[in-house]
């Protein structure tokens, strides 16, 4: 019998060098986009898809996500003292029940690979999801259940994945599809980061993932790939043509990068104009912006 796919492992432990200074403070992933922070997009995610654990694999310095989803009694009596119900809720949605929640140290920045490794223990032998919250994707159906639905059809392992530029294959893993289904494909090879003439196709690797046991197998005799770190990629890669096999899925929903600067602007502003209450205001300033560049002539 087919096990579901109750835990996700968070690998969080990044530095967030790109958002500097911001960051020599604040952990990137509470970082706020309009106003929750990234992680809560990647946890209200999960949660729809039916996650009932939830392993973050952070680093030193990574207090303040902790804190983030821990009871917070003085401000709850706070606005309950002011009749702030709405935004009581709002507080009490973010809050993890206790052995709901695990921490686990990366002490050492070797790749997603060993970040997803150190998860090991908590584990065991269930088939498991990785979501980055990096990646926030905007969708009618959250991009993880489109997934577990996808892999209750196929068991094995599975991994999120959109087309991109031909010129863009370098910077994600890319699928060598040995047979395209429509939304999902079956994979013969996986590379990562190739060369843009080398790439086999422009279907690319995003962050969320369902993964069975035996990629942590893969990962205990793991070398060093692509960057001198120890690569998912290519642990998952180890599946491909066994009995459980390895599949895409073209998620139906659009992905930012907010792990750059740009895509985290892109994402502020493409949720923002899907908010009721801010998206006339906002949609009124972007149109005066627009207005007074310069043409291109």
């Amino acid at each position: 019998m087919q096990h579901k796919v109750t835990k996700a492992i968070f690998p969080v432990a990044g530095l967030g060098t790109r958002f500097l200074p911001a960051t020599k403070s604040v952990p990137k992933e509470i970082m706020t986009l309009v106003d929750r922070p990234l992680v809560q997009y990647a946890i209200d995610e999960a949660r729809a898809a039916g996650i009932k654990e939830f392993i973050f694999v952070t680093s030193r310095g990574k207090g303040a996500l902790e804190d983030y989803f821990d009871h917070a009694p003085t401000l709850e009596r706070e606005l309950e003292s002011k009749g702030k119900d709405e935004l009581l809720a709002t507080l009490k949605s973010t809050y993890m029940d206790s052995g709901e929640i695990a921490y686990i140290r990366q002490h050492r920045a070797l790749g997603l690979g060993h970040a997803v490794w150190c998860a090991r223990r908590l584990i065991g032998n269930e088939p498991f999801a990785v979501m980055l919250p990096d990646d926030v994707i905007s969708a009618d159906v959250p991009c993880l259940k489109q997934m577990v639905d996808a892999y209750a059809e196929t068991g094995g392992n599975m991994v999120a994945a959109m087309e991109v530029p031909q010129d863009k294959t370098s910077s994600y893993g890319i699928l060598d599809v040995a047979e395209d289904k429509g939304s999902i494909v079956q994979v013969k090879g996986m590379v990562e980061k190739p060369k843009v003439e080398d790439a086999p196709s422009n279907l690319a690797v995003i962050g969320r993932y369902i993964l069975s046991p035996k990629v942590l197998d893969n990962l205990d005799n793991a070398s060093h790939g692509a960057g001198g770190e120890i690569q998912l990629t290519d642990a998952i890669a180890q599946e491909i043509g066994s009995s459980e096999g390895v599949h895409g899925l073209r998620f139906n929903g659009r992905r930012f990068d907010c792990g750059s600067k740009a895509g985290f602007l892109q994402a502020t502003v493409a949720f923002g104009l899907e908010r009721d209450d801010l998206k006339d205001d906002l949609q009124a300033y972007l149109d005066e912006v627009c207005g007074t560049r310069p043409s291109a002539g």
